[in-house]
């Protein structure tokens, strides 16, 4: 009898697990997709996974392995390739999309979606930067800041800059005989780069007051927004309170400048500058919150997709000889062609490094610096005979896109030579983004990339000490050790 009765406990424990459980795993589905009641169009097929948590397991599972493109291979296989896919992530009920024609769709069309961060991208970017408004305020700040980074003539006047850090960088990181963090190394290059073009007059004592606290800010642009000691959220925040009080210090002292010198037409004049004296049609001048939310996101993003995409572009060519050697004999060549009057690159010459830029390109494809875009459902919209809910997120995949092997053949090879006599079709190439909102400082994060490459495999090499060393992949893509490595001068 006593037997009996615990088998008989035993089985209402195991039977209340099994129920709690199962009611546990359907409870986003009936909170987020039930309560939506009957829909004109059905809902793409998903899972909305646990309470609070939603998906995020399976992601970071995912991203945490060898693989982390096996968290969309496991929905195409569990749902097939529809390439939209319901889910719950970052807090939010959101819809994956991850083939190129429906990519383009949303990302270009700005009636229907707008940004959709999450809450800690928002919070620590600002409420005036470019994540934090709205679509016709975008469009204005975007007139009116980004000239100063985009365009030829903008371009051709930073190449003596990032030329000279680079050249410097490199000698000093050879002469140490000593291996370094390439990685660490190279966002300190990337970050002089875009002091300098934002803020010349204070960079030098702005990086050494900054620098660190970029790392705080972007460890916790995409995490939980968790206030609480311990959190990475909690660690950006503050981060980002000491960047304002400096951004505020260096705004006060550019006004002084600007009025000492109200006289003097000879005086060259940074990113800030420009910000402080621009106007619109209207005449209306950026307050100083709008400044200084703009100069952290295009700081942050700035230094960060170029250190990120020259490390992967070294670590590639490092691991295909025969792309190193094609790559550096085009850049040989073009050195050969020079007059021996001039120093240092033009952009006449920059524009001759097809390969170099395929290269570049490619290992944009291959690392996809940004796994997602994110944009949110304005009004429910049909989407390839599918519902988006009104205030669902939408999670663009670029990393998928990227990686789908019906997009480009062996995806996980690294090819330059993919590029050869090759136009990508419209959503199949989005490293940058896509629309109104492609990231407006693109071609000078190609720019720094190819300069940097230009000098590295003309004159050194990369000696890796950790060369099978695991892959972290977030919030961007990095070996676990930074990279580290000696770097070694050839004649």
């Amino acid at each position: 009898m006593g037997l009996e009765f615990l088998w008989l406990i035993l089985a209402v424990v195991l039977g209340g697990y099994v129920f709690v459980l199962g009611f546990l795993k359907r409870f986003n589905e009936w909170y987020y997709v039930g309560r939506l009641g009957k829909t004109q169009y059905p809902l793409p097929p998903g899972d909305m996974g646990w309470p609070y948590l939603g998906c995020l397991p399976t992601f970071l599972k995912a991203f945490k392995s060898n693989d982390p493109d096996s968290f969309i291979y496991n929905l195409v296989s569990k749902y097939g390739r529809t390439g939209i896919y319901k889910t719950y992530m970052f807090g939010c009920p959101s819809i994956i999309v991850c083939i190129p024609k429906t990519c383009r769709k949303v990302l270009t069309d700005d009636e229907r979606f707008k940004l959709g961060y999450p809450k800690a991208t928002t919070i620590l970017t600002g409420r005036r930067s470019f994540h934090g408004i709205s679509n016709a305020e975008h469009k204005r700040l975007r007139r009116l800041t980004t000239s100063p980074i985009n365009g030829h003539e903008a371009l051709a006047g930073y190449i003596n800059l990032i030329e000279g850090i680079v050249i410097n960088s490199l000698e000093k990181w050879a002469g140490t005989k000593r291996p370094i963090e390439l990685l660490t190394e190279l966002r300190k290059v990337a970050f002089k780069v875009i002091t300098n073009i934002f803020i010349s007059t204070h960079s030098e004592s702005v990086i050494s007051s900054v620098e660190n606290l970029y790392s705080d800010l972007n460890a916790g642009i995409k995490s939980q927004a968790i206030n609480l000691p311990g959190f990475a959220f909690h660690r950006a925040l503050k981060a980002r309170k000491k960047l304002v009080k400096v951004f505020q210090t260096v705004l006060d002292k550019k006004r002084a400048i600007i009025k000492k010198n109200s006289d003097r037409t000879d005086v060259k004049k940074d990113m800030m500058d420009l910000l402080l004296g621009v106007k619109d049609e209207d005449g209306r001048q950026l307050e100083d919150e709008d400044i200084i939310d703009l100069l952290i996101v295009f700081m942050l993003a700035g230094h960060e997709s170029s250190a990120h995409g020259a490390l992967w572009a070294v670590i590639y060519l490092s691991q295909n000889p025969e792309f190193f050697t094609k790559a550096k004999e085009e850049q040989q060549e073009i050195v050969k062609r020079r007059l021996h009057t001039q120093k240092g690159l033009t952009l006449t010459e920059i524009r001759q490094m097809e390969y170099l830029y395929k290269v570049i390109d490619e290992t944009l494809r291959r690392t996809s610096i940004s796994f997602s875009v994110f944009r949110q459902a304005k009004e429910d919209v049909n989407l390839n005979g599918y519902l988006i809910p009104k205030g669902w997120k939408v999670l663009v995949w670029n990393r998928a896109v990227h990686m789908d092997p019906e997009n480009y053949s062996n995806p996980k090879d690294f090819d330059p030579s993919r590029w050869d006599n090759f136009t990508p079709k419209a959503g199949t190439f989005l490293p940058f983004g896509a629309g109104s909102r492609f990231c407006p400082g693109s071609d000078l994060a190609k720019l720094e990339i190819a300069i940097f490459l230009h000098h590295y495999l003309l004159n050194y090499i990369v000696e890796r000490l950790n060369p099978d060393c695991p892959v972290k992949w977030l919030p961007i893509a990095r070996p676990v050790d930074m990279c580290v490595a000696r770097i070694i001068k050839v004649t």
